[in-house]
């Protein structure tokens, strides 16, 4: 009596050996969606960056405030007009 197995267990016993050869593991499927989503992510990303290097204008300097520009002309000796 010790040695039968009960038939509701016998039946689990032969689908869990059954469910380990069919299809792939989940773990790997979901690892293989987020490294292409990645993948684009990146990739995406360059193909932007580059686009907008070659398409878009320089930017533009800030212009200098009147203080910046007389302490540069100080700094490099040339007097300040009006001085």
């Amino acid at each position: 009596m010790a040695n039968k197995v009960p038939p509701s267990f016998d039946r689990m016993g032969k689908v869990i050996k059954d469910s380990g050869s069919k299809g792939f593991n989940p773990g790997l499927i979901v690892l293989l969606v987020v490294v292409g989503l990645l993948l684009i992510f990146l990739v995406g990303n360059y193909v932007l960056y580059t686009y907008a290097q070659k398409t878009l204008p320089p930017r533009k300097k800030k212009p200098l405030s009147k203080k910046k520009m007389q302490k540069e002309r100080m700094k490099k000796g040339v007097s300040a007009p009006g001085e």
